[in-house]
């Protein structure tokens, strides 16, 4: 039986999501007291196994171990919340499942839905789901090396400030050495720009490429950002975006892309 002021674990790899959902959580119920933290899936088994929290709120897919497994180790020991960034396959499962889930970015909406549900099981003194047959398929899905869905934000650092910035407003990419400067757009659609410490290879790979193109070794844009492109001598070209004053080069080796513009 969960004690009369609920406690709970949140684990996921980025600080800034951890903390908003701390912040939300605060919100949607005063009572439930966060005991612990987990940057991954090791470190929330360790901290499951130290604090023993009422409710996890578990990302699915962190470095290493992840959420899924972790909650095979917890069990029934304790409620269990996934939160996901990917992915119409694990939020299928774990509907068909009744597991609770949470889809990030987070709505309050969502997570006030969530909570009442878990409020009344503690009401009820309802016993953690029994998954296990579930989680060990989608265990198997992940270890499979499934695509997960594109990345849906990043956080980037611009001075003394680090922002979580959504990837449909970024405009496009550029190497800066081993990190790369992301241009995006904010609510006012002011014109943005700040540093991403990882390098442009790694992030392109990440990027929905339906959405996203390489047009130079530097250089990744959003196709919805561009205006017009045009083309130059030696079979480049140049690109032009909507809302930015930049005019981005296009290699020849990616001139391609845009033969039917």
């Amino acid at each position: 039986m969960a004690a009369q002021q609920p406690t709970a674990l949140i684990a996921d790899d980025e600080p800034l999501l951890r903390a908003a959902l701390k912040r939300l959580l605060g919100d949607a119920w005063p009572q439930l007291d966060i005991v612990a933290e987990a940057r991954n899936g090791r470190e929330a088994i360790e901290q499951f196994d130290a604090r023993k929290p009422d409710v996890c709120f578990l990302d699915v897919q962190m470095p290493g171990t992840t959420g899924v497994e972790v909650a095979r180790h917890i069990g029934r020991r304790a409620h269990v919340v996934f939160v996901t960034a990917f992915d119409s396959y694990a939020v299928e499962a774990f509907a068909q499942g009744a597991l609770d889930y949470l889809v990030k970015p987070v709505e309050p909406e969502r997570l006030a839905e969530t909570v009442a549900r878990l409020q009344e099981r503690f009401r009820a003194a309802q016993p953690a789901l029994d998954a296990d047959e579930l989680l060990q398929r989608i265990a198997a899905e992940l270890k499979k090396g499934a695509a997960p869905e594109p990345l849906r934000w990043r956080r980037a650092s611009g001075g003394q400030t680090t922002r979580l910035v959504a990837v449909d407003d970024v405009d496009c990419l550029r190497a800066e050495h081993k990190y790369t400067l992301i241009a995006w757009r904010d609510d006012s659609q002011e014109p943005r720009e700040a540093i991403v410490r990882a390098p442009l290879r790694e992030l392109a790979a990440q990027l929905d490429a339906a959405r996203f193109a390489q047009v130079h070794r530097s250089i990744v844009v959003n196709l919805s950002s561009i205006a017009h492109v045009t083309r130059g001598e030696n079979e480049t070209a140049e690109i032009h975006l909507k809302r930015r004053a930049d005019v981005l080069p296009v290699s020849r080796s990616f001139l391609h892309l845009f033969k039917q513009m």
